[in-house]
C-alpha cells in the first residue's frame, strides 16, 4: 500500500520539486503552502508521515510539530534554511524524526523518507499477531502496541524513541556503541552521533524520574548506552 506524505512547505518551487520526486518513488503526496492548510489536511485524511518547513508564512513549524507530537504519532521530516546545531537540537526536541537543512538533495530526502517510514512500519501492529510486553523496573513496554507505561501512566514516545528504549530494554545490562544504535535507527548519516545523544536526552525526560541521575538509561562514557539491569537500584549520576 502506497504510504501518505504531506508536504507543508511554502517555497512553491521547491515545494513543486519535493511533491514531483515523492510522487514518482510511489508515494501518494499532498501539497500544501500554510500552517493552516497542513493542519486541514491531518484532520481529514490519513497521513504517514510528514516534511515540514520549519518557517511558514502564518506560524512556526515547530509549533505544528509539537501539535502532532501531542495529539498521534505520525513521523516528521524537518526542513529549515537554519543550519546551527541549537536549531537542530531544538527541532529534535519538538518531537522531530529527522531534520534536513536546505539546500538539500532530493535523492537523500527520499532515502530519509524510507528509513523513517520503515522505523514506524517495524512497531505496526499490522505486522504481529501475539502481543509482547515486556516489564522492567516501574516501565512497561508493549512492542505490538507501541505502547510505554510508566509507573501504569502512559507516556508518548516518538517512533525514534520508541526504537531506542525497546532495543535497549530487551537487554538489560547489554552496553550499545552509538554505532550500533544508529545502525538499529537506520541512521548510518554523517552527523547523527549528535543526533542520537539528543533523541536519548528526550527519552530520559520521558521516562526518569530525574533525568540528570538516570535510573534506566545510562551513559557509558566513550561507547554509548545500556539499560541498567539492576533497575531498583540507586540512579546513577
Amino acid at each position: 500500500m502506497a504510504r501518505n506524505i504531506l508536504v507543508v512547505e511554502d517555497e512553491q518551487k521547491l515545494n513543486k520539486l519535493i511533491s514531483d520526486y515523492l510522487a514518482q518513488e510511489g508515494y501518494n503526496v499532498t501539497s500544501v503552502f500554510t500552517g493552516k492548510d497542513a493542519r486541514r489536511v491531518l484532520e481529514n485524511q490519513e497521513v504517514h508521515l510528514i516534511i515540514l518547513d520549519w518557517m511558514l508564512p502564518d506560524e512556526s513549524g515547530l509549533d505544528i510539530c509539537r501539535e502532532v507530537r501531542s495529539d498521534q504519532g505520525t513521523p516528521i521530516i524537518m526542513l529549515t534554511a537554519k543550519s546551527d546545531e541549537f536549531d537542530k537540537v531544538m527541532g529534535l526536541e519538538m518531537g522531530a524524526d529527522d531534520y534536513m537543512t536546505k539546500p538539500f538533495s532530493l535523492r537523500e530526502l527520499a532515502a530519509r523518507v524510507k528509513v523513517v517510514l520503515r522505523r514506524y512500519a517495524n512497531h505496526s501492529t499490522e505486522n504481529s499477531t501475539e502481543d509482547e510486553i515486556i516489564r522492567h523496573g516501574d516501565i512497561l513496554v508493549d512492542l505490538n502496541k507501541h505502547s510505554v507505561y510508566i509507573d501504569g501512566n502512559q507516556v508518548k514516545l516518538t517512533p525514534t524513541e520508541f526504537k531506542l528504549l525497546a532495543h535497549l530494554i530487551q537487554k538489560p545490562g547489554r552496553v550499545y556503541s552509538r554505532l550500533q544504535l544508529l545502525e538499529t535507527l537506520g541512521e548510518a548519516y554523517e552527523g547523527y552521533e549528535r543526533s542520537l545523544d539528543t533523541h536519548m536526552s528526550n527519552l530520559r525526560k520521558k521516562i526518569e524520574k530525574n533525568p540528570n541521575k538516570p535510573k534506566y538509561i545510562i551513559t557509558v562514557y566513550g561507547i554509548g548506552y545500556k539499560m541498567e539491569e539492576n533497575a531498583d537500584e540507586n540512579p546513577k549520576d
